[in-house]
C-alpha cells in the first residue's frame, strides 16, 4: 500500500470569522461507530504483522484512511483496511474522527453555507442601516423645517410687537389730541355761558330803563 502525503488543513486559510462556526460544526458532527477509526492526518504510518515493535513491517496505511478496529493489545491496535487485510498499527496513530480528505467536502459545503448566511446578514444590516440613515435624514429635514418655521414666526412676532407699539403710541397721541379738543370745547362752552350770564342781565336792566322813559 502506498502512503499519500497528508492534506493540509484548509481551515488554516479560512477567515477568522469562520473558525468558531467550523469548530462548532465539527463538535456536533455525527458520532462514528465505536469500532471506526481513521489513520492520523499528521503522519505516515507503517503497519506490522503483530502487536509489538518486533513484528515485521507489512506495509503502510495512507493518512486519513478509514479502517475497522478489531481489538487492542498493549500500544497497538488490530485494524482491517478497505482491502480487507488485517494488520496492527500503533494506537497513537489512530484518531476517532474522519480524515481531512473525507471531511473536506463537508467543510467546504459548510463554509459555503456560512458565507451565504453572512452575506444575508450583511445585506440585512446594510438595509437596516440604510433605512435608519433615511429616517435620520428625514427627521433632520423635518427639524430644519421646524427651525426655519420657528425663525419665521419669531420674526413675525417681533414685527407684530413693533407694529403694536407704534399703534399704541399713535393711540396715545390721538387720545391726547381728543382730550385737548374736549378741554378746548368745554372751555369755550364755559366761556360762552359766562359771557351770556354777564350780558343777559345787562340787557335786561337796559330794557327796563328804556321802558321807564317812555
Amino acid at each position: 500500500m502506498r502512503l499519500l502525503r497528508p492534506l493540509r488543513a484548509r481551515s488554516a486559510v479560512l477567515p477568522a470569522v469562520f473558525a468558531g462556526l467550523l469548530l462548532n460544526t465539527l463538535a456536533h458532527a455525527e458520532e462514528p461507530a465505536s469500532d471506526d477509526r481513521w489513520v492520523s492526518d499528521s503522519l505516515s504510518t507503517y503497519v506490522r504483522s503483530g502487536p509489538t515493535d518486533g513484528h515485521r513491517l507489512v506495509g503502510t496505511l495512507k493518512s486519513g484512511q478509514k479502517v475497522k478496529l478489531l481489538g487492542s493489545q498493549g500500544n497497538y491496535s488490530q485494524v482491517r483496511g478497505e482491502s480487507g487485510d488485517t494488520v496492527w498499527i500503533a494506537s497513537s496513530d489512530l484518531q476517532n474522527v474522519p480524515g481531512q480528505a473525507e471531511r473536506l467536502p463537508q467543510l467546504t459545503e459548510r463554509v459555503a453555507q456560512l458565507e451565504q448566511e453572512l452575506k444575508t446578514i450583511d445585506d440585512s444590516w446594510k438595509n437596516r442601516v440604510q433605512g435608519m440613515q433615511e429616517t435620520m435624514d428625514s427627521r433632520k429635514q423635518l427639524v430644519d423645517e421646524l427651525q426655519a418655521r420657528n425663525q419665521s414666526l419669531s420674526e413675525e412676532l417681533t414685527q407684530a410687537q413693533s407694529q403694536l407699539r407704534d399703534t399704541q403710541a399713535r393711540l396715545g397721541d390721538e387720545n391726547k389730541q381728543v382730550m385737548m379738543r374736549y378741554m378746548v370745547y368745554g372751555g369755550g362752552i364755559a366761556g360762552a355761558g359766562l359771557l351770556a350770564g354777564l350780558i343777559l342781565p345787562a340787557l335786561t336792566r337796559s330794557r327796563k330803563r328804556n321802558s321807564g322813559w317812555a
